[in-house]
């Protein structure tokens, strides 16, 4: 992770954002702390539909309702 200074990043903004690398956020900091991240966007967002296709095993009838009496709708 690289940090820049508040300052440094006001004054260099448009060079800093266009060298941000994919893995590398930007850390901005005032005083020494860190106040902010900068991260580029990444394009190939994961989903999670089809994600543990032949992990996952259902065991049983998930889709009728039980037969107990939930204290819910008493």
């Amino acid at each position: 992770m690289s940090k820049v200074a508040i300052s440094k990043f006001k004054a260099q903004c448009l060079e800093l954002i266009t060298k941000l690398r994919e893995n590398d956020p930007l850390i901005i900091t005032k005083r020494g702390k860190a106040i902010a991240r900068v991260m580029p966007i990444r394009e190939n967002k994961e989903t999670l539909f089809g994600k543990f296709k032949g992990q996952v095993e259902i065991k049983g009838d998930i889709i009728s309702s039980i037969e107990d009496e939930w204290e819910a709708t008493k």
